[in-house]
């Protein structure tokens, strides 16, 4: 584990940092830790999706756009639901 220091920060931004930590029960630290994860993650994710990007290929549908695609799967899941069949 390494410790990260993070200098300058303005009275206003910790004390809504400390205020969102306390609403969760949690200590500004577990908070804050919480946050850089959340981040690395959202980072590794999103260089993921470029590297696939980059590969090309993936699902392309019959001319559909994903709004298309979305809405014949929701109508089809509510003429399953209301026996409709």
């Amino acid at each position: 584990m390494v410790n990260i220091q993070v200098r300058d920060v303005p009275e206003e931004i910790r004390d809504t940092l400390a205020a969102a930590a306390k609403a969760r029960g949690q200590s500004m630290q577990a908070y804050l830790l919480g946050l850089l994860e959340e981040g690395a993650r959202r980072t590794r994710n999103v260089a993921l999706l470029k590297r696939l990007d980059s590969m090309g290929g993936g699902y392309t549908g019959p001319g559909a756009d994903a709004a298309d695609e979305i809405a014949a799967q929701r109508a089809e899941r509510d003429r399953r639901n209301t026996g409709d069949a």
